[in-house]
């Protein structure tokens, strides 16, 4: 295994953490910000890239791999948290959002994960975190999640986090099946992904599920979430009072503070 070898607890139903037990000089790597906490004894360090070690060689290695995360939109920087002391010892991360965290062991799945840009939590060191670009430009101009998915390379423990209920469905050879392209979290790279337009113009228009379908192709395994943050973040923000959602509980409370405010 060219990957450290690290085991892990999930805690909570909706709003999980998820805990990692590292043995002595075994290392995690994870996105910046999204440590809960860790005990006494591990070294945590900022590393410029993916964080992979061995790959890529040097200076010019280091650049390459940042330049594919500053493409998925992410930061610059990941950050390492290797057990330094002589025991045990655990370092736990969070959810952003409410949702869940899946764990993947990459070596069951040909060594490569395709997911979300943002869905990465955290992994074991070794675990390149690079990208993937779509084959067909349709599915980049169309797809939801832009042009650019990352995809997670090794053979070790990655953390994956999505919003809400998550499912997963295995694909036979052949079968198919269509989905928000926001809803799709994570497949395995045997799996033909690709972007096709909603039929009839009325449905498009008034349909208010986008013009445009993921559509996916087995054989391979599909992990889907039940609430894309994306949705989970319009709704918010049309509810806000500035957007004409309401300021109060409901809208006739609205009303009257607004009638009677002046008369006080």
């Amino acid at each position: 295994m060219n990957n450290h070898e690290i085991d892990y607890t999930l805690h909570g139903d909706d709003m999980q953490f998820v805990q990692v037990e590292l043995d002595p000089k075994e290392t995690v790597i994870a996105e910046a910000g999204s440590l809960m906490m860790m005990d006494d004894g591990i070294k945590m360090e900022t590393v410029f890239g993916d964080g992979s070690s061995g790959r890529g060689g040097g200076l010019m290695g280091k650049l390459l791999g940042a330049g594919k995360r500053v493409l998925t939109g992410e930061s610059l920087f990941m950050t390492t948290f290797t057990n330094e002391g002589s025991g045990k010892k655990h370092v736990s991360f969070a959810s952003p959002y409410p949702g869940k965290i899946i764990p993947m062991d990459l070596s069951e799945h040909q060594g490569k994960i395709i997911c979300q840009k943002d869905a990465f939590l955290a992994a074991a060191k070794g675990v390149s975190i690079g990208i993937e670009l779509q084959r067909k430009l349709g599915t980049g101009f169309f797809g939801g999640e832009g042009f650019i998915m990352q995809k997670l390379e090794g053979d070790g423990m990655a953390f994956v986090h999505a919003g809400g209920t998550i499912y997963k469905k295995k694909l036979a050879p052949g079968e198919l099946i269509r989905l928000d392209t926001g809803c799709l979290v994570a497949m395995t790279g045997d799996v033909e992904y690709s972007i096709e337009a909603v039929g009839g113009v009325k449905t498009a228009l008034f349909g208010g599920e986008g013009l445009f379908l993921a559509t996916l192709r087995g054989p391979g395994t599909v992990w889907v979430q039940s609430l894309p943050f994306s949705r989970l973040a319009s709704r918010v923000f049309a509810a806000m009072p500035q957007n004409g959602g309401s300021k109060g509980e409901g809208g006739f409370a609205s009303m009257f503070d607004f009638i009677g405010g002046d008369g006080d």
